[in-house]
């Protein structure tokens, strides 16, 4: 939350992990067979995100990423909460195959304000700070959003 922001906005956690598990209905993912799709509620409205996949991994774009990008392209500037849902979780049963990776929670440490939500399908709620509790950050950047 930003500090000329006197209350905290409402979020329906259960209709942004809804949006996300429509979005993950679009998601390309031939060769994982891991369709997740993403939700983020911000001062624009609600942006949402699917998984796509390339023959080059490295070019793969998660779903998190897909809806942060897609909100920062549509000018918003502050992220309230942000759901994913992994349609397909892993046979294993493991909850971390619900979980942001290790980028996803690095972009969300850039445009998200530390005690912004993220509601992971299956796996619980978060805050960002309690996902990537010791971020790498430049010194010239603020937290918790864009300027």
């Amino acid at each position: 939350m930003r500090s000329d922001e006197s209350s905290e906005p409402s979020v329906d956690a259960e209709a942004l992990i809804a949006m996300a598990r429509q979005a993950a209905q679009s998601a390309y993912c031939p060769y994982s067979n891991f369709p997740v799709g993403a939700a983020v509620q911000c001062d624009k409205g609600v942006f949402v995100g699917c998984n796509v996949e390339n023959a080059s991994f490295g070019l793969t774009v998660c779903a998190e990423r897909a809806a942060l990008f897609s909100a920062v392209a549509a000018g918003a500037s502050r992220f309230d909460a942000l759901a994913v849902a992994c349609t397909a979780p892993s046979s294993s049963g493991a909850d971390g195959s619900r979980m942001p990776c290790g980028a996803c929670r690095q972009v969300m440490v850039e445009l998200m304000p530390a005690g912004a939500k993220v509601f992971v399908d299956g796996g619980g709620s978060w805050r960002v700070d309690q996902l990537l509790p010791v971020p790498f950050r430049l010194a010239s950047r603020q937290e918790g959003g864009l300027p």
